[in-house]
């Protein structure tokens, strides 16, 4: 046997029942040689974590726009948020901790510059829409590897495209992480809105604590603990209804307070107007795109997709510069 081989007979033999077993993927698009040594879900997460759109995350925003101080979270540091509550609940649960963590990695690599803004902005401007979650299966099937996508499991790329409220995961590994996105981040923006003064531990209403817990940590161990012994031994993963009835208050009060406060969202008018005139700007002068998106539009790929593709991938920062090149005057300089 491989050492492949091996680590699926030790998955057989000790997940739960409910685990999705790597031996019984439903496979990739385009057939390949196994890895003698990692299991396909293994090799999933090798490939999320080691493409170029993982590694633009650090620079992309999460709630605050471009934040100055070191301890705001980034798109990045959500997704190791993320996978790593995605990550205790599977391994508690004897679930396939491999998948989880590919979901959970692969999960916002199509999100637009300036978090949910540029999101929203996007999906105005492009023909048939923009939603994140579908454009991270784009990413990672057809724009990742100069256009050749990383040809993950069927499995993962559910994942990714379900974990959205709205969706529905094929796998218990696709719902742990469709519930730790939400859980991951109405703690870590509470905390992060508390470190901008945006909101207070006493604003929080005390019916949400009293169930939640009275601090950031609390919670988090409440909603994961729930999780894990609500879904212990019943085949489905759900929290019990008190708790996840107060995760949902939660959350609206965060949209209320956080998500739609005025100084927490200050900047986000510049940004829209920033990505707005980017889309039409490359719409009249696509010969700026780069060599992977100018081939795309050969290949007959609709323009605005294109564009929209191409925007979405940036950076706040690169973004940002483009921006400066294309409609600032720059200072004259004399060599």
């Amino acid at each position: 046997m491989t050492i492949r081989e091996t680590m699926e007979f030790v998955e057989q033999s000790s997940l739960s029942p409910f685990a999705t077993l790597s031996h019984a993927s439903r496979g990739r698009e385009r057939e390949e040689e196994q890895c003698d040594i990692r299991p396909v879900f293994q090799r999933d997460r090798d490939r999320i974590l080691h493409c170029k759109a993982f590694r633009r995350l650090k620079h992309k925003t999460q709630v605050f726009l471009t934040p100055r101080g070191d301890h705001y979270r980034t798109r990045l540091t959500h997704t190791l948020e993320v996978s790593q509550n995605a990550r205790t609940i599977a391994k508690a649960l004897r679930l396939n901790e491999d998948l989880t963590e590919a979901i959970a990695l692969g999960h916002d690599l199509g999100h637009a510059p300036f978090g949910h803004a540029g999101e929203a902005v996007l999906n105005q401007l492009c023909t048939g829409g923009f939603r994140h979650n579908e454009q991270s299966v784009r990413v990672v099937e057809q724009l990742e590897k100069d256009g050749q996508g990383l040809n993950l499991t069927w499995e993962v790329r559910d994942g990714i495209r379900n974990h959205k409220t709205s969706g529905k995961p094929a796998t218990p590994e696709g719902k742990i992480v469709r519930f730790s996105d939400k859980i991951a981040y109405i703690n870590h923006d509470i905390d992060d809105a508390i470190r901008a003064q945006v909101l207070s531990e006493a604003d929080i209403p005390m019916e949400y604590r009293q169930v939640l817990g009275m601090n950031t940590r609390e919670r988090l161990d409440t909603m994961v603990h729930d999780m894990i012994i609500s879904s212990q031994g019943t085949g489905d993963i759900h929290m019990s209804p008190h708790v996840e009835q107060a995760m949902k208050d939660l959350r609206a009060f965060m949209f209320i307070h956080v998500y739609r406060n005025p100084v927490a969202k200050g900047e986000e008018a510049k940004a829209k107007e920033l990505l707005e005139r980017l889309f039409c700007y490359y719409m009249e002068h696509s010969q700026l795109l780069t060599g992977q998106y100018r081939r795309m539009v050969e290949e007959g790929e609709a323009l605005d997709r294109v564009v929209c593709d191409y925007i979405a991938g940036m950076t706040d920062q690169y973004a940002i510069a483009k921006f400066e090149e294309y409609f600032l005057p720059k200072a004259w300089q004399i060599n």
